[in-house]
Protein backbone atom coordinates (compact mmCIF):
# COMPACT_ATOMS: atom_id res chain seq x y z
CA UNK A 1 0.00 0.00 0.00
CA UNK A 2 1.58 3.51 -1.16
CA UNK A 3 2.33 6.02 1.72
CA UNK A 4 -0.76 8.60 2.38
CA UNK A 5 -0.12 11.73 1.15
CA UNK A 6 -1.61 14.27 3.53
CA UNK A 7 -2.72 17.71 2.03
CA UNK A 8 -2.71 20.51 4.91
CA UNK A 9 -6.98 20.23 5.16
CA UNK A 10 -6.40 16.30 5.72
CA UNK A 11 -3.79 17.72 8.23
CA UNK A 12 -6.26 20.04 10.20
CA UNK A 13 -9.11 17.08 10.34
CA UNK A 14 -6.86 14.74 11.79
CA UNK A 15 -5.38 16.92 14.13
CA UNK A 16 -9.30 18.30 15.07
CA UNK A 17 -10.24 14.75 15.26
CA UNK A 18 -7.12 13.68 17.74
CA UNK A 19 -8.01 16.92 19.50
CA UNK A 20 -11.97 16.12 19.97
CA UNK A 21 -12.61 12.43 18.27
CA UNK A 22 -16.67 13.62 19.12
CA UNK A 23 -16.71 17.01 17.14
CA UNK A 24 -19.89 17.35 15.45
CA UNK A 25 -19.33 17.08 11.29
CA UNK A 26 -20.39 20.20 10.48
CA UNK A 27 -18.39 21.64 13.38
CA UNK A 28 -15.13 19.81 12.16
CA UNK A 29 -15.95 20.96 8.67
CA UNK A 30 -16.55 24.45 9.62
CA UNK A 31 -13.15 23.91 11.73
CA UNK A 32 -11.12 22.96 8.71
CA UNK A 33 -12.85 24.73 6.18
CA UNK A 34 -15.12 22.89 4.02
CA UNK A 35 -18.34 22.04 3.71
CA UNK A 36 -20.13 19.84 5.68
CA UNK A 37 -20.05 16.59 2.72
CA UNK A 38 -16.72 17.31 1.20
CA UNK A 39 -15.76 13.27 1.28
CA UNK A 40 -18.25 12.33 -1.93
CA UNK A 41 -16.47 15.15 -3.99
CA UNK A 42 -13.08 14.53 -2.94
CA UNK A 43 -12.93 10.96 -3.35
CA UNK A 44 -14.93 11.00 -6.84
CA UNK A 45 -12.54 13.44 -8.11
CA UNK A 46 -9.27 11.58 -6.97
CA UNK A 47 -10.36 8.16 -8.21
CA UNK A 48 -11.58 10.02 -11.46
CA UNK A 49 -7.82 11.62 -12.06
CA UNK A 50 -6.05 7.91 -11.16
CA UNK A 51 -3.72 6.94 -13.70
CA UNK A 52 -4.45 3.58 -15.83
CA UNK A 53 -0.65 2.00 -15.26
CA UNK A 54 -1.72 0.79 -11.75
CA UNK A 55 0.55 2.99 -10.06
CA UNK A 56 -1.99 3.90 -7.89
CA UNK A 57 -1.34 7.95 -8.49
CA UNK A 58 -3.23 10.81 -9.65
CA UNK A 59 -2.77 12.41 -13.24
CA UNK A 60 -3.45 16.80 -13.27
CA UNK A 61 -6.57 16.95 -15.39
CA UNK A 62 -9.11 19.50 -15.85
CA UNK A 63 -13.35 19.11 -15.86
CA UNK A 64 -16.27 16.91 -14.27
CA UNK A 65 -15.80 13.73 -13.32
CA UNK A 66 -19.31 11.46 -13.81
CA UNK A 67 -18.10 8.34 -11.51
CA UNK A 68 -20.72 6.62 -9.66
CA UNK A 69 -19.12 4.65 -6.70
CA UNK A 70 -20.85 1.32 -5.42
CA UNK A 71 -19.81 -2.21 -4.54
CA UNK A 72 -17.65 -3.29 -6.40
CA UNK A 73 -15.28 -1.34 -6.91
CA UNK A 74 -11.50 -1.29 -6.95
CA UNK A 75 -9.93 2.37 -5.35
CA UNK A 76 -6.99 3.40 -7.20
CA UNK A 77 -5.71 5.96 -4.92
CA UNK A 78 -8.06 6.92 -1.79
CA UNK A 79 -6.81 4.71 0.97
CA UNK A 80 -8.50 5.89 3.77
CA UNK A 81 -11.84 7.99 4.41
CA UNK A 82 -13.03 10.61 6.88
CA UNK A 83 -16.76 10.91 7.11
CA UNK A 84 -19.98 10.57 9.07
CA UNK A 85 -22.77 8.31 9.32
CA UNK A 86 -24.79 8.42 6.61
CA UNK A 87 -28.48 8.19 6.10
CA UNK A 88 -29.36 4.55 4.74
CA UNK A 89 -29.93 4.03 0.86
CA UNK A 90 -27.91 7.00 -0.06
CA UNK A 91 -24.89 7.09 -2.48
CA UNK A 92 -22.61 7.97 0.35
CA UNK A 93 -23.61 4.90 2.39
CA UNK A 94 -23.37 3.04 -0.80
CA UNK A 95 -19.80 4.76 -1.13
CA UNK A 96 -18.41 4.00 2.34
CA UNK A 97 -19.70 0.14 1.84
CA UNK A 98 -18.05 0.33 -1.46
CA UNK A 99 -14.23 1.22 0.33
CA UNK A 100 -14.98 -0.72 3.51
CA UNK A 101 -17.45 -3.52 2.62
CA UNK A 102 -21.06 -3.63 3.70
CA UNK A 103 -20.36 -6.08 6.24
CA UNK A 104 -18.07 -4.05 8.29
CA UNK A 105 -19.97 -0.66 8.11
CA UNK A 106 -22.91 -2.35 9.69
CA UNK A 107 -21.15 -3.43 12.15
CA UNK A 108 -19.82 -0.21 12.46
CA UNK A 109 -23.48 1.14 12.17
CA UNK A 110 -24.70 -1.39 14.99
CA UNK A 111 -21.92 -0.23 17.70
CA UNK A 112 -22.50 3.56 16.92
CA UNK A 113 -26.32 2.91 17.33
CA UNK A 114 -25.43 1.15 21.24
CA UNK A 115 -23.23 3.63 22.04
CA UNK A 116 -25.25 6.58 20.85
CA UNK A 117 -23.24 8.31 18.52
CA UNK A 118 -24.92 11.44 16.56
CA UNK A 119 -25.97 10.28 12.61
CA UNK A 120 -26.27 12.17 9.23
CA UNK A 121 -24.41 15.58 8.12
CA UNK A 122 -24.68 16.58 12.16
CA UNK A 123 -23.07 13.95 13.59
CA UNK A 124 -20.11 11.56 14.77
CA UNK A 125 -17.20 11.07 11.98
CA UNK A 126 -15.76 8.04 11.60
CA UNK A 127 -11.83 7.38 9.99
CA UNK A 128 -11.65 4.25 7.94
CA UNK A 129 -8.60 3.38 7.12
Amino acid sequence: MPNLSLDGIDRRILKTLQGNARIRNVELAEEVGLSPSPCLRRVRALESAARKDGSRTVAAQRGETRLFICAPYEFQVVDALLTNFHLPQSTLLMLVCAFAGSERILRAYATAIERGFRFYSYGDAMLIV
